[in-house]
């Protein structure tokens, strides 16, 4: 039982900083998302069990952070929103960006943060989970359940809803 934890303990190690960081850009609150990062390990170290190893194990754990964010937002019965860069999270592997000019990054942030709370759940979740954390299309598409080709189509979707808004909000022309 104790090389368990070990064992679990240094998978927590190595995925905590990219589910802490999920939970935030889902809900951007930093403590609501401590709070979903520990219920997702919680949650993946009882269900062990039911991990299929023909799957990869960081498809399987994102899963679960995006369900237990999607659990958090229903109980809240509010909006999502969503952090560009997080505040006071570097421990957690978000490093904000070094800008040319603070102020005008701040607006351009806030802004996006404005769009992306406009867009539907599914087109937020692809975007997030493809430009924010960089995952492939074959990763997106294990931890939302969804083919390829599905996930590019909401991909695509989603940046034309957003260029919309942008354009609706006088961003873009």
């Amino acid at each position: 039982m104790k090389g368990d934890r070990e064992t679990f303990g240094a998978i927590v190690d190595r995925y905590q900083k990219a589910i802490f960081n999920v939970a935030y850009r889902m809900v951007n609150d930093y403590e609501d998302a401590m709070d979903i990062t520990q219920s997702t390990f919680i949650k993946a170290y009882e269900n062990l069990d039911s991990f299929d190893p023909s799957h990869k194990f960081f498809s399987w754990l994102y899963r679960i952070a995006v369900n237990e964010s999607l659990n958090h937002i229903s109980r809240r019965k509010r909006q999502a929103r969503l952090a560009y860069e997080p505040r006071d999270s570097r421990e957690y592997g978000v490093e904000p960006r070094s800008p040319e000019d603070p102020a005008e990054q701040g607006e351009t942030d806030e802004m996006l943060r404005s769009a992306l709370t406009q867009l539907k759940f599914d087109y937020r979740l692809v975007v997030i989970l493809r430009h924010f954390l960089n995952l492939s299309y074959r990763e997106i598409g294990d931890i939302v359940d969804a083919p390829e080709k599905t996930v590019k189509s909401r991909l695509f979707t989603a940046r034309q809803l957003l260029k919309e808004i942008l354009v609706e909000q006088g961003y873009v022309e």
